[in-house]
């Protein structure tokens, strides 16, 4: 084996030299690459470009402009499987929770986002509830709200099974159907099913690792409840609700109100969800009639959604979550009856649903959260 020593080299005429062929680095010491904070990330770079991402503390990979940057450092709450069935996989939990049958439900169950399956039991809520939105970090799950007008706030454990615990209370009284999204720092929450009350407009978050009241986020440019809401690791998307086509964002670790970003090529939209990874986010609309329509829109860019595919029912009110690579909806209602199918779709891709398993209950307006989407 040939061997090559040197403190530092470059090209002639300048640039980084080319290592051709196999390459060994066997340097007892170690190996620096290049790192900076996310805001600086490039972007349409060759696939697999590593770097250090100083905001999080991890290395992480280019795996393409549609899924972008990921993180590549193991984090055993990422990879939890551990039921039985489809859950024995490794993979992203997804958690769906409470629900309208048409009374409340008070279940939490979970899914292994890899695998094919059923749901399996995880837990209860502090109580039976509808219209929770869901949001998470790489550990702890949130619940914000219910449908009957509730301005409390629960959180799990993701890695572990068990029943909800309080959290603290929204900043605002009488909030449900919100919407909800999250990086790994912040919930951020927006709308509500409660205008009359006037805090429709209003956003509001927490700090997820710990526990207490929101505080005052800002508005959004209407009063609106039920509507779609995901991020990447900065940017936060809030898009339809109440009939409202209108999609707007935040900074999620700014304050301030939400500021245009396009509209849903749907149209407006009720009981509708979203989910995505760090580049994508899907949405699976309802208008005033049950539809399986599904769109999408690129987070980092402005712009209308563009329609997707086809979910595996025409349905509103399902639970939404997603890993980097796969987006799941759960449950919802359409006519004649409340579901329990669980559809996937490949995030990456456009194209039609396909069947992932089912949910032990039929159910619409129930809350969905993961330990591996695109704000994480």
């Amino acid at each position: 084996m040939s061997e090559f020593q040197a403190s530092n080299f470059k090209k002639e005429n300048g640039g980084t030299p080319d290592l051709l062929g196999k390459t060994e680095l066997t340097s007892p010491y170690f190996f620096v690459p290049p790192s900076g904070d996310t805001a600086s990330r490039p972007q349409s770079c060759a696939p697999g470009t590593l770097r250090f991402n100083t905001d999080i503390g991890s290395l992480e990979v280019f795996r393409g402009n549609t899924i972008g940057w990921e993180q590549i450092q193991r984090r055993e709450s990422q990879y939890l499987g551990g039921g039985s069935g489809s859950n024995q996989g490794l993979g992203v939990r997804g958690i769906t929770a409470g629900g309208n049958t048409p009374s409340a439900k008070e279940e939490i169950e979970f899914i292994t986002i890899s695998t094919f399956g059923n749901s399996q039991d995880f837990g209860n809520l502090t109580a039976a509830s509808t219209g929770n939105s869901g949001s998470a970090s790489n550990t702890r799950g949130i619940f914000d709200g219910k449908g009957n007008l509730s301005n409390v706030i629960e959180f799990i454990t993701i890695a572990s099974l068990g029943n909800g615990q309080d959290f603290g209370d929204n900043s605002v009284a009488s909030t449900g159907y919100r919407a909800s999204l999250s990086n790994q720092i912040r919930t951020v929450s927006g709308g509500a099913n409660s205008p009359a009350s006037g805090t429709g407009d209003t956003i509001d978050y927490i700090t997820i690792a710990q526990t207490g009241n929101s505080v005052d986020f800002g508005n959004l440019s209407s009063t609106r409840g039920s509507g779609h809401a995901f991020a990447s690791t900065t940017r936060g998307i809030f898009a339809g609700g109440a009939s409202s086509p209108a999609i707007q964002f935040v900074t999620i670790m700014t304050t301030g109100d939400a500021v245009d970003f396009g509209s849903l090529n749907f149209g407006g939209t009720v009981a509708g969800h979203g989910c995505s990874n760090a580049t994508r986010g899907i949405m699976k609309m309802r208008g005033s009639s049950y539809t399986n329509t599904m769109e999408f829109l690129t987070i980092a860019t402005l712009g209308n959604s563009i329609d997707f595919g086809d979910a595996t029912t025409n349905s509103g009110g399902a639970a939404a979550m997603a890993s980097s690579t796969r987006a799941i909806y759960a449950g919802g209602y359409g006519s004649p009856s409340f579901r329990t199918e669980i559809g996937s779709v490949e995030i990456a891709t456009t194209g039609d649903a396909v069947t992932f398993g089912d949910l032990s209950y039929g159910a619409d307006h129930v809350a969905g959260l993961s330990n591996g989407h695109g704000g994480l």
